[in-house]
């Protein structure tokens, strides 16, 4: 169970971490928040995300709090919008795919490790910005990220295999082309980050990557 919880742990970071925006003139898309290898994610889209997760925030105690924390949830979403894109790029770049069985297998060991459905939502609520409905879709990430790490030979838990896992996440970002609304910032290739937005776990990946290619790794 520890060792599960730790590849949890490691591979959340890792997703927070991946590479984000380069700019789009709202006129070019309407209705779009981002363009994604041609797909429009739209901003409708964007913001029925944020409703699900202000309407779980709202039923908790800690109401008020959450939603302080969650100032900057649009672009967070986002964020998480062009990265499942960019994951299945390089995903399948790299022919990692994803069952629903490995979904399940997944959120099974993560209900046991925060002691029931409820324990699981309530921390993902907190710690991810997640509504309840969009719990398997983060999973499904994680799983890819740690199968994508193991096609390319990179321990995510390492300097050197964080690096390997973002130069294949950068490759598949910069072959979509990823186009974002200025609203909601740019998207940079090499940084994994939307605009201003700084997800509060990315420097648990950000600063081992750039360490590593300071040292050249």
């Amino acid at each position: 169970m520890h060792r599960r919880r730790t590849a949890l742990t490691v591979s959340a970071a890792l997703l927070a971490a991946a590479p984000l925006l380069s700019a789009c003139g709202s006129q070019a898309h309407p209705g779009a928040a981002a363009v994604v290898g041609g797909d429009r994610i739209t901003v409708s889209t964007v913001q029925a995300q944020v409703a699900d997760v202000r309407e779980a925030q709202g039923s908790s105690p800690q109401a008020a709090q959450l939603t302080d924390q969650s100032g900057q949830l649009a672009r967070a979403k986002l964020h998480g919008l062009i990265l499942d894109r960019v994951l299945d790029r390089a995903a399948a770049d790299a022919g990692v795919t994803v069952s629903r069985a490995e979904i399940q297998q997944m959120r099974t060991s993560a209900v046991a490790q925060y002691s029931g459905e409820k324990g699981l939502r309530q921390a993902v609520l907190q710690e991810r910005w997640l509504a309840p409905g969009q719990i398997d879709a983060f999973l499904r990430e994680q799983i890819q990220i740690t199968k994508l790490g193991q096609a390319l030979g990179a321990d995510p838990s390492t300097p050197e295999g964080t690096k390997a896992i973002g130069d294949a996440l950068t490759k598949a970002s910069k072959a979509l082309d990823v186009d974002v609304n200025p609203r909601y910032g740019t998207w940079d290739n090499q940084q994994i980050q939307l605009g201003d937005y700084k997800a509060p776990w990315i420097s648990q990946v950000t600063k081992p990557a750039q360490a590593a290619a300071e040292t050249g790794a």
